[in-house]
């Protein structure tokens, strides 16, 4: 399958294969809100045209014979989002060096996995939530031998998938919601067991775009 696509799949890890068609550099944080849909929230109607909280998430590629992303699903006794699957990640804190350093610190707190088994590769355009933040996608290439050691408290599963899967249009699906009042467009996949939608899957497919573009 990974033939089909115009990026060798096998070879990600080689120099220049995968950095060359992500951002370099990461968007400037904190930004102004600019998706029509984040109007439908009436939190942001009250309070009217405020920055976006800055948060980043981490899309972890690892590097098996069949390259394949890692993602988490939240545990059930969170109370946002519960048991939704995520890749990891969370909100910026002031003592992160860098966005990069975000994703990392996070990968590390919700799956155990350090920070040496990372090589960042590039960033993907910032996914504006509906609920005030602005999520920075780093993609790291995850090499072989990580050890695994999720955190119950906001864990309860980490799985894998084939990236090709995400790479494929024809395993994407698209809806058209009833959102507090007003229509709003969303992606999704399905995966074994899993179900991957909203924000996960929106920057799954702008992943998707810039890989087979």
């Amino acid at each position: 399958m990974a033939a089909d696509f115009p990026i060798d799949l096998a070879n990600l890890g080689r120099s220049g294969a995968l950095d060359a068609r992500l951002l370099s550099e990461p968007p400037v944080l904190p930004l102004r809100p600019s998706r029509s849909d984040y109007d439908l929230n009436p939190l942001a109607r009250e309070m009217g045209p405020r920055e976006l909280a800055p948060a980043c998430v981490l899309i972890p590629i690892i590097m098996r014979a069949v390259p394949t992303l890692l993602f988490t699903k939240r545990a059930e006794e969170l109370p946002r989002h519960p048991g939704q699957v995520s890749f990891p990640g969370g909100r910026v804190h002031a003592s992160d060096a860098s966005l990069a350093a975000t994703a990392l610190r996070e990968l590390e707190e919700e799956t155990g996995i350090a920070a040496e088994f990372v090589s960042v590769q590039g960033f993907l355009e910032v996914y504006e939530t509906v609920t005030g933040y602005a999520v920075v996608p780093v993609v790291g290439l995850l090499s072989e031998g990580f050890v695994l050691k999720p955190d119950a408290r906001e864990v309860a599963e980490v799985f894998e998938a084939p990236l090709a899967y995400f790479l494929d249009p024809a395993n994407r699906q698209e809806h058209v919601l009833n959102w507090k009042g007003g229509m709003r467009r969303v992606y999704a996949f399905e995966v074994e067991t899993h179900y991957i939608w909203g924000a996960t899957a929106a920057i799954l497919v702008n992943l998707a775009q810039r890989l087979t573009a």
